[in-house]
């Protein structure tokens, strides 16, 4: 049994690595025929599967490369056997790096294998320590993140947490949703993002809160006013604190402008938790989402 489990890991590892290596054949070469001795998708290859183990220099690549020759002959032809650093050097800094992204988030589809109905939730983050032309924090990643798969769908790079309304809709173009649910904050509850996400045939699950001041105002009044409301509430205790949680939905709408507006509207939530601390003097803390 175990000699099977090991071969069925060494062929599904071949043809993970053999996908790879079709998809970076997509990539434009700028390299001039003269003097090219190595395969675009070769270099890249190694490049990769080294960074995966570790490397973090042109050198630890040629290194990889050099100390694993046995193994990467058995998918790879190195004809002329591995690339130096200053190759790798080369290579990667004249690549395109959108085709190259494009390229890379084609293999992660071919790696994630989402469930049905598995999250996938885009959220974005400031990364701490950047820096540009002195001032601190200028690069915000947006991220698809699928949650049983713990595996980054794809990222768009923006300047500032605000172009998250532009950035979400360029990662969406690029990504496999179907029979997923889509999660995002506040800063991504948008008509047009609703559409997007649903016409990649996946479901959405949007945050509400007042930077859109007549929708929240809308859904509060929806709440007050409701006559059809289911609810549930649980408890969960630990950590020293007892927490309770009230969730009501509303699939009947009254108070909503125009709810056609949102594509596939089918109901409104709302989280009504209680957080209270045993032996602390800590106040009692409420807390309302939509």
């Amino acid at each position: 049994m175990l000699y099977i489990v090991l071969i069925i890991n060494i062929l599904n590892t071949m043809k993970t690595l053999n996908k790879l290596l079709s998809i970076f054949t997509q990539l434009t070469d700028s390299r001039r025929d003269l003097g090219k001795k190595h395969q675009l998708n070769e270099i890249l290859l190694i490049g990769i599967i080294s960074v995966i183990c570790g490397a973090n220099t042109w050198n630890e690549m040629a290194q990889y490369g050099r100390e694993k020759v046995s193994f990467l002959k058995t998918f790879l032809k190195l004809e002329n056997g591995i690339p130096s650093h200053d190759t790798f050097n080369r290579v990667f800094s004249a690549i395109d790096p959108k085709e190259f992204e494009q390229c890379f988030i084609n293999w992660v589809k071919e790696l994630a294998n989402l469930n049905d109905k598995e999250v996938v939730a885009i959220d974005g983050k400031t990364l701490r320590g950047a820096k540009s032309n002195g001032k601190k924090s200028p690069i915000h990643m947006v991220s698809a993140w699928a949650n049983e798969q713990n595996l980054v769908l794809g990222q768009v790079k923006t300047d500032e947490k605000s172009n998250e309304i532009t950035a979400i809709p360029e990662l969406l173009k690029v990504l496999c949703l179907e029979n997923t649910i889509v999660t995002i904050d506040a800063m991504g509850c948008q008509e047009k993002i609703a559409t997007a996400i649903v016409d990649k045939q996946a479901d959405y699950i949007l945050a509400v809160k007042e930077n859109q001041k007549e929708l929240y105002q809308n859904i509060i009044d929806e709440f007050r006013f409701a006559k059809e409301l289911q609810s549930s509430t649980d408890e969960d205790l630990g950590h020293g604190r007892i927490e309770t949680r009230k969730c009501s939905v509303i699939t009947h709408f009254n108070h909503i402008e125009k709810p056609n507006r949102w594509k596939n509207l089918k109901a409104i939530i709302k989280i009504e938790s209680t957080r209270e601390f045993k032996n602390s003097d800590k106040p009692t803390e409420n807390a309302t989402r939509y």
